[in-house]
């Protein structure tokens, strides 16, 4: 398996394509616990607001409905075709604002908001209208703020974007997938390349300023490299100014809907791997810039710009360049970031209710973290963003000795090193071209969690 930039064996794959966390967060979710309950998200949205009106904010917020449940997908869904059920939520969602709003009198100055799904084009132009009306009674907008929202052409109409722009959103995130009927139909998302030509016209025309976001997924079921290298083609001639290429998370155990696809259409680890490289090369000579592990964006986009320069920082929402001290969700099951602890709502929108009624905070469960897990936090991050940590950084904010404090984990670096993923020197930890894909593995070397996980069923997709 050769591409212009490095050659890996299928012996080396098989070795390095094993479970893994995707490090959205360190500690990683599977850490959460009932333990940090509302009384500790009051404690740190104290905190928060303690930082005083010149420290900007992210939201996300989700809204989880959808008309139609695809197949591959693994995020926290609703699924139904009652409207009523979907106003029903705004509703409780605008009480959670008021609560949160409560809490942070000080702290209204927002950098980043991002609504995802679920579908938010779900609901109709009005009902956004007022939902983000009704945020901006306590929250205000920086002049340059990333306003985002993800859609879905199937459903959003020109009346959502032009909705949508006139509220302020400037970003347009746009799940396309694969644009191969045959994948289509094993994921049980028809989506046409004419309506996702339209909808990208028209949101350029209406004017989405800060850009507009194509997410694909490799390793679906009937994906072969000749309609996949078809379907790049596709998706740069529409010349999206970012593009996430994700590893389908094959998750059965926990999305039991995915056991509704047909294992043995599933590519190879092999032919997965080569669908990779392929989005990877088409996008590298189509003039886009590799962006972490698994995106890619024009050369002046922002994201491109902070990668050059190794700025580029991630969040629950993604990659990004406008990094708030917290990062604060609403809406059923999201997970928020906010003064050294994670805090995700309930998941069952009947318990989500339950605790606004009950003038409560809806969290569920979550995580503090000690000093131990922000050094390796701040690595890992480094790792995931830039591939690449400085040790002598990580002394100056932490006060420790790299190579001393993390003896083990260098230790354990020592495979994905004699693979040529990683170089280590006395003044960094760089993860290499070849590694990229191997990031997680390089990550994994520094999560002190790992080893103490029951290994007698699944917890994490595969790697690769």
């Amino acid at each position: 398996m050769e591409t212009n930039r490095y050659t890996v064996t299928e012996e080396t794959l098989r070795r390095f394509d094993k479970p893994g966390p995707r490090y959205t967060s360190y500690p990683t979710a599977v850490e959460f616990h009932a333990g940090v309950d509302e009384a500790a998200y009051r404690d740190r949205l104290a905190k928060a607001d303690a930082c005083g009106p010149d420290a900007p904010l992210s939201f996300y917020t989700h809204l989880p409905f959808c008309e139609h449940r695809c197949l591959f997908c693994g995020c926290h869904v609703v699924i139904t075709r009652n409207l009523d059920i979907g106003a029903k939520y705004l509703d409780y969602l605008k009480r959670e604002i008021d609560l949160v709003a409560s809490l942070l009198s000080k702290r209204r100055t927002v950098a980043q908001l991002q609504w995802g799904g679920g579908t938010p084009t779900y609901f109709t132009p009005d009902q956004l209208g007022d939902l983000l009306g009704h945020f901006k009674k306590y929250f205000t907008f920086e002049s340059d703020a990333e306003i985002a929202v993800e859609v879905d052409p199937r459903v959003t109409t020109t009346e959502h974007l032009d909705c949508l722009v006139e509220l302020g959103f400037n970003r347009l995130s746009m799940g396309v997938q694969d644009l191969t009927p045959e994948v289509q139909e094993a994921i049980t998302r028809n989506q046409t390349v004419e309506q996702t030509r339209a909808m990208i016209e028209y949101a350029r025309k209406v004017g989405f300023t800060e850009g507009i976001n194509f997410d694909l997924i490799y390793g679906l079921p009937r994906q072969q490299l000749e309609t996949f290298d078809k379907n790049l083609g596709q998706v740069i001639e529409l010349r999206p100014d970012r593009v996430a290429v994700y590893s389908f998370a094959y998750v059965p155990w926990i999305k039991g809907h995915q056991k509704k696809l047909d294992k043995e259409e599933l590519p190879s680890p092999d032919l997965k791997f080569k669908l990779y490289l392929m989005a990877m090369e088409r996008f590298l000579e189509a003039g886009y810039e590799p962006i972490g592990m698994d995106h890619f964006a024009l050369p002046e986009d922002e994201l491109a710009q902070a990668a050059r320069n190794r700025r580029l920082y991630r969040n629950f929402m993604g990659y990004t360049v406008k990094p708030a001290s917290d990062m604060i969700a609403l809406g059923v099951s999201g997970i928020g970031d906010v003064q050294r602890g994670y805090f995700q709502n309930e998941k069952k929108l009947s318990a989500y209710y339950a605790a606004i009624d009950d003038g409560r905070l809806p969290v569920s469960k979550g995580y503090l973290l000690d000093e131990d897990d922000r050094i390796r936090r701040y690595v890992i991050t480094q790792l995931m963003c830039n591939f690449h940590v400085r040790k002598a950084k990580v002394a100056e904010l932490f006060g420790i000795a790299f190579d001393d404090y993390f003896a083990v984990s260098l230790e354990r670096l020592q495979e994905p090193i004699e693979a040529g993923f990683v170089e280590v020197t006395g003044d960094a930890v760089t993860v290499t071209d070849a590694g990229r894909l191997f990031v997680r593995n390089v990550c994994m070397a520094f999560d002190r969690y790992l080893e103490a996980k029951q290994r007698d069923k699944p917890i994490f997709s595969r790697t690769v």
